[in-house]
């Protein structure tokens, strides 16, 4: 264990370092925002061709055992029992007042399930699992330190990495997971990722990553940072630990309701108070918005309606595929329906927002059949 003054390096700083990227902190570790050629070249690249993320520094538990699926399904509030071996499922680790430990990831194997949640909340959720371990006959086992992890993302992935796959990487449906050689290297690869376009995860050992990534770039992947993997997430809308979800917000009122299954024939941690908010309804929920003025919506500049600070934008700023700046927010549920009118707050100046549909970008390649 490290103390929380301590920086990590994944095994691939060296590379990023011999690319030209600006390191910066990020969730306990030296990660690459933005690589020589900028953030705008960066996130097109994966809109329009492929590229590749090192995010390695992502949390995974492993969990065997013959109640392993029982266990997952009570600290987790998706469905595990309507997940096949091989599917993968989005889901969320909640507290008892039902709002986010964090968000997470699960995959489901023949013999064990692989939890995936966020850098930042690692050592978190994996207590907040341990301590509900109770008389479950489950092998509990934080594998993060060992586990190298790539995203390869954009319209061009599968040809590209095609010829380095020793299994046709048609054959992955989308939230789908499978193991395969790629690059002779034993991978994890399932068909999922946060960026609305088509790609792959590749979970391998973290000796090699290196060589992964090596040969991700050779077939013509472009290097990504955390810049672009933010503009592309939330150009889709998608939810940000921190941001859009914390442990002050539930599923229900972030608009992740359909990740919570209430009568999924087993309770789980965080179910009777989701159970009550339903029954009363929520007051407030996330939208999506677009400025009306000029101005950049950034995170926690204050939100206004009706003459009263209501919140802060959750996530914002340009979006570089719709040359437009964009951003989420949480309303009155009364006011949260599309072509609301309300105010951002920029640098002093209140200007004109509106509601809009999310997800913001709507032309990805992201395979869902």
């Amino acid at each position: 264990m490290t103390d929380s003054t301590t920086i990590l390096r994944t095994p691939l700083y060296e590379a990023h370092v011999a690319l030209g990227a600006k390191m910066v902190p990020f969730a306990g570790y030296q990660m690459p925002v933005q690589y020589p050629t900028g953030i705008m070249a960066e996130h097109q690249a994966v809109r329009k061709g492929l590229g590749v993320f090192d995010v390695s520094h992502m949390g995974e538990f492993e969990v065997t055992g013959p109640d392993r699926n029982a266990f997952v399904n009570r600290v987790t509030c998706n469905d595990v029992a309507a997940l096949p071996p091989g599917g993968v499922q989005y889901s969320a680790i909640l507290n008892e007042e039902g709002t986010f430990v964090d968000d997470c990831t699960v995959y489901r194997f023949d013999d064990k399930l692989m939890i995936v949640v966020n850098a930042s909340n690692t050592a978190k959720a994996w207590e907040h699992i341990v301590a509900q371990k109770g008389g479950a006959n489950v092998r509990l086992k934080n594998i993060s330190d060992d586990v190298g992890l790539l995203a390869v993302q954009g319209p061009k992935a599968e040809a590209a990495m095609q010829p380095l796959s020793d299994i046709p990487l048609a054959s992955i449906g989308y939230y789908r997971v499978t193991t395969a050689r790629i690059a002779g290297i034993d991978c994890f690869v399932s068909r999922t990722g946060y960026t609305g376009e088509d790609g792959f995860e590749l979970y391998c050992r973290g000796r090699d990553v290196v060589p992964l990534w090596e040969a991700a770039l050779k077939v013509g992947a472009v290097p990504i940072g955390l810049g672009a993997r933010d503009s592309l997430r939330l150009e889709m809308g998608y939810a940000l630990y921190g941001q859009e979800i914390d442990a002050t917000i539930t599923p229900l009122e972030a608009g992740l309701g359909w990740i919570v299954r209430l009568d999924k024939g087993c309770t789980f941690t965080g179910l009777a108070a989701l159970r009550a908010q339903k029954e009363r309804g929520v007051t407030r929920k996330t939208v999506g918005f677009k400025l009306l003025g000029r101005g950049l919506p950034r995170h926690e500049y204050p939100v206004w309606l009706d003459g009263r600070q209501v919140d802060i934008v959750r996530s914002g700023g340009m979006s570089p595929s719709l040359n437009t700046p964009i951003g989420t927010t949480m309303l009155p549920a009364a006011a949260a329906k599309i072509e609301t009118r309300f105010e951002v707050e920029c640098r002093g100046e209140r200007i004109p927002a509106e509601v809009v549909r999310r997800p913001f970008w709507t032309h990805g390649s992201v395979r869902k059949g």
